[in-house]
């Protein structure tokens, strides 16, 4: 005879409906996809995207905050912009004041496509917007910066 212990179903039900954690990672998975198939013309991924606006800046930023930006480590961002590097999109080159830190930029190229996708991401927000209750939006964006 085993000593297996039984956790209610009951249970299993509250968690599946109270986790914080399952409904913001269904969401963000929901969210991705959306994002994907509405950037797909534009030959971009919704983290490529991403990536590619946190590098448009004044100055090519080092890799350290652009991975902290992306709340990725430094290795899974080397890994994501090697695509981006073969499409001739970002350029990654050697930090000057520390030769051992890369800086990461934008090539033309890479900011005439950013350019065609941000069309694209912002009538995408705009839909996914008019689908939540007036004054939730912002809500939303503030109860998840305090959750990161």
């Amino acid at each position: 005879m085993s000593n297996s212990i039984e956790i209610p179903f009951s249970t299993t039900l509250m968690v599946r409906d109270t986790c914080l954690c399952l409904h913001v990672q269904r969401a963000a998975r929901a969210l991705a996809r959306l994002f994907d198939d509405a950037l797909r013309p534009a030959g971009l991924t919704n983290g490529q995207f991403s990536l590619m606006m946190s590098l448009n800046r004044p100055e090519p930023p080092p890799m350290g905050p652009v991975a902290a930006l992306l709340a990725m480590d430094q290795t899974t961002l080397t890994a994501a912009l090697k695509p981006l590097q073969r499409k001739g999109w970002v350029k990654v080159m050697e930090n000057p004041r520390d030769r051992r830190g890369r800086l990461l930029s934008l090539t033309t190229e890479g900011k005439a496509v950013l350019a065609r996708a941000l069309p694209i991401w912002e009538s995408t927000h705009a839909m996914i917007d008019g689908k939540l209750p007036d004054g939730s939006v912002a809500r939303l964006r503030q109860d998840l910066q305090a959750l990161s």
